[in-house]
């Protein structure tokens, strides 16, 4: 074993001040110990969704009925609660995890050399949205499960798995200015197919809002819709962006794309393929909880799919870095 560094009073106190600038001075991480520290922190932004639709379709919403404190009287869950309380409390502990693998991503982005001020800030991003959706989830609780709360917990979650899927994205490139790889008229139609994927997803939060899986065994508040009517509307939605995705694939390969840009499509398709499928498989057979759940992992796999595909119309160089810089490539404006 390396023999342990003598830390002096002025250590300790640059420690406490600034302990990630501390920590930056005694350590360099590898890319790849900081590619999977983003990926960690993007993966547990998926896992939060997926437990936190656990919570809401097993009727344990208010398994903990206040917050912060589990009860009034308790901090955590009693025996007294039983399975809801259990899950629900469970789910509140997932949020320290999401926070340490949070905090990971920001130790290993400051820590990085040369320093990428950006990166760190998409960490720091991160931090501020999980924070901002603990404090949601709480007045969720409070306000016994108001199914427009519910909906912005969600929407804010889907928020940070974008930012951490850009921050994702960012460990495996340059500093550079980004490089277009496609013509102006295709950015804009993946743009489209962005603002297409979001509107499915907010239209998705109606769809629970306004249906059968309210959270809790108890009486609790809908949204004055037509569920079937809201479905449908989701469906037509989904189909838009399937076929924009369809519509996609076909330009990229007219216009000779560079491979990335056609891999990120090809595998948001499958993607929406097996998505779509759970969707109507639960819409017939009147939303079993478990394809629900499937579901709510989909629409975050979709989200990320979509991203990608935006992310991989650009490059940006890697010299900054002290990589060498990629192969030269045309971009495909004179195509478009």
């Amino acid at each position: 074993m390396g023999r342990v560094p003598n830390l002096t009073r002025a250590d300790a106190v640059a420690a406490v001040r600034n302990p990630l600038a501390f920590i930056a001075e005694r350590w360099t991480p590898a890319p790849r110990t900081v590619r999977r520290a983003a990926l960690s922190a993007l993966v547990m932004s998926v896992v939060i969704v997926v437990t936190g639709g656990a919570v809401r379709l097993t009727g344990s919403g208010l398994g903990c009925p206040t917050w912060p404190k589990c009860t009034a009287d308790s901090l955590t869950a009693t025996s007294a609660m039983g399975f809801h309380g259990a899950i629900e409390f469970g789910n509140r502990m997932l949020t320290y995890v999401l926070c340490a693998a949070v905090g990971w991503a920001i130790v290993a982005a400051r820590s990085e050399k040369p320093y990428r001020r950006g990166l760190t800030r998409l960490g720091w991003a991160q931090f501020w949205l999980v924070m901002g959706n603990a404090i949601l989830g709480g007045i969720v609780v409070l306000v016994g499960l108001n199914p427009y709360t519910v909906a912005a917990h969600f929407l804010l979650a889907s928020a940070l798995t974008a930012v951490a899927t850009l921050m994702w994205q960012r460990t495996r490139e340059g500093d550079g200015a980004p490089e277009p790889l496609v013509g102006a008229s295709v950015r804009q139609l993946v743009w489209f197919l962005v603002a297409a994927a979001a509107l499915l997803i907010a239209v998705g939060t109606v769809v629970t809002g306004s249906g059968p899986h309210a959270g809790d065994s108890s009486e609790v508040e809908r949204m004055p819709l037509d569920w079937e009517t809201v479905s449908k509307l989701h469906a037509v939605l989904a189909w838009i962006v399937v076929t924009l995705t369809f519509a996609l694939w076909f330009v990229l390969k007219a216009v000779d794309s560079p491979k990335a840009p056609l891999d990120r499509t090809r595998e948001l398709f499958v993607v929406l393929l097996a998505q779509g499928v759970i969707g109507y498989v639960q819409y017939f057979t009147d939303l079993p909880e478990a394809l629900v759940g499937i579901h709510m992992l989909g629409s975050c796999l979709v989200w990320i799919a979509v991203l990608r595909v935006l992310l991989s119309l650009r490059e940006r160089p890697a010299t900054k870095l002290g990589l060498p810089a990629p192969a030269t490539r045309t971009p495909a404006d004179t195509h478009a």
